[in-house]
């Protein structure tokens, strides 16, 4: 099959290009697929779109794209633990367009299934609404959010298999699966790569079939809010 590379930055080797959209994993500091993008922060691709559900933090994750300012808007759910995303944003250097956390999901997992759109009660009378098409249902409102066609997906697993098939660690689970569907090509990077077939059939959650291009990386396990007995 060939999915396997060397590198993160042969494996993103011809899929990069200015004013793109990059579909990425990871939940707060779980599961991000931090060596793809250091990758894109070498390549320099500019004017980057970026859905994901957080946006990092200073130095690391998503926040080393802010910092070398390639991101020229975010998709996201939660954005707090960033000085450099608030600064960006509040002095209009960075657009943002809040989505709920189960709505965004859904918009990069209805796009991998194919699906440009749906309905949901979520954010109905709120500046979530604002523009979009409101339909009734039995009697009350929903507003129509469309599927997240990515250019780019890039993803982190715990494990995978010759083939791509993927196994996430619990929360990295999250958004990884949904941003790993709905890219045109979908690169994951892993903690480890073992033979096919040694994979428990049942326990693989996201098929081969989405995953194009593979590596093993290392990765740095950091806690994003320590708290402590005093």
């Amino acid at each position: 099959m060939g999915k396997i590379y060397s590198s993160a930055t042969e494996a993103l080797d011809g899929l990069l290009f200015d004013g793109m959209l990059i579909a990425s994993g990871g939940f707060g500091l779980c599961g991000i697929p931090e060596n793809l993008i250091a990758a894109i922060r070498e390549a320099g691709t500019k004017n980057l779109t970026v859905a994901s559900n957080n946006a990092g933090v200073d130095g690391f994750g998503l926040g080393v794209l802010l910092e070398s300012r390639q991101v020229k808007k975010m998709i996201s759910s939660y954005v707090g633990e960033n000085d450099e995303f608030m600064r960006q944003y509040l002095s209009g250097e960075l657009e943002l367009e809040f989505n709920p956390q189960g709505t965004l999901a859904e918009r990069m997992r209805s796009a991998g299934c194919g699906i440009p759109g749906f309905y949901t009660k979520t954010g109905v009378g709120t500046v979530i609404a604002e523009g979009k098409e409101v339909k009734q249902f039995n009697g009350e409102d929903y507003i129509l959010e469309e599927g997240i066609f990515a250019d780019l997906s890039i993803v982190k697993a715990w494990k995978a298999d010759e083939t791509g098939n993927l196994v996430f660690r619990k929360t990295a689970r999250n958004f990884n699966p949904p941003a790993a569907m709905c890219g045109k090509v979908c690169v994951a990077e892993v903690e480890e790569i073992v033979p096919t077939g040694s994979l428990d059939p049942d326990l693989i959650h996201l098929p081969g079939i989405y995953v194009n291009r593979l590596i093993k990386g290392d990765h740095e396990k950091r806690i994003e809010q320590r708290t402590t007995r005093g």
